[in-house]
């Protein structure tokens, strides 16, 4: 990964600084955004210090013109884009209510962040990437993206909308050297499983127990492998 210029989006903590850190640690070039400032330069801070050059640009992706000056200044930056990873997220109202009780806003608001970022950012890179004709996109789904489970409302049906358009990217994109994967990190100890399962009574993974299969999906190890779904704890995935 040493000089791979990777994007990282939901960058200011939890799996975001994670991921930032791991890719710092292997000498990537970095370009991380978030919509918190203050949050986002401190782990720019933290992955500077690991001797990488690191972009760090305060965005919100579920807007297009943020989207464009994110990857615009990434590529004056950097000059080319190997590795996207769309991880920006939000959790929606807490404690989560049923969808018969989910507030109309909320809602949109949740697949606006989750489903439509994903979708604006990854549209923007991928002509960056067909131009060299090789990239890894990696998106973060969730267990609640796979299976339906009452009161994960708007935050499990966006990440379905995640799945799908990680088969269909990655389905349009089979015939180039770019492919497409996504990740379900499983329950970590984060703020937002926090927000989500309050009352939460067992052991959680740490986020940088989980970057592995991200480094892997990212590395050229990964070339070939298209479409696929991996869950970072299962042990027997790579």
């Amino acid at each position: 990964m040493e000089n791979k210029v990777v994007m990282i989006t939901g960058a200011s903590k939890g799996l975001g600084r994670a991921l930032t850190l791991a890719f710092a640690k292997e000498g990537s070039r970095i370009a991380i955004c978030a919509r918190k400032e203050k949050n986002l330069l401190a782990v720019k801070a933290e992955a500077e210090a690991l001797g990488v050059e690191v972009l760090a640009v305060t965005a919100d992706v579920s807007v297009a013109r943020d989207v464009e000056r994110f990857i615009s200044m990434t590529e004056e930056a950097f000059g080319q884009i190997d590795v996207l990873i769309n991880n920006a997220s939000i959790l929606g109202p807490s404690p989560m209510p049923f969808l018969l009780d989910y507030p109309e806003e909320d809602f949109a608001e949740v697949l606006r962040v989750n489903a439509v970022s994903p979708f604006l950012v990854t549209r923007r890179v991928i002509p960056v990437m067909i131009e060299r004709n090789q990239g890894s996109i990696i998106n973060v789904t969730s267990e609640a993206g796979h299976t339906g489970y009452a009161s994960w409302g708007a935050y499990g049906i966006s990440k379905f909308a995640v799945e799908g358009l990680t088969q269909t990217w990655a389905d349009e994109l089979s015939e180039t050297n770019i492919r497409v994967n996504m990740v379900d990190p499983g329950e970590m100890d984060t703020e937002m499983h926090q927000l989500a399962v309050p009352d939460c009574d067992y052991t959680l993974a740490k986020p940088e127990d989980v970057v592995g299969v991200f480094l892997y999906l990212a590395s050229d190890q990964s070339v070939g492998v298209n479409g696929q779904r991996f869950e970072a704890q299962a042990k027997e995935e790579l």
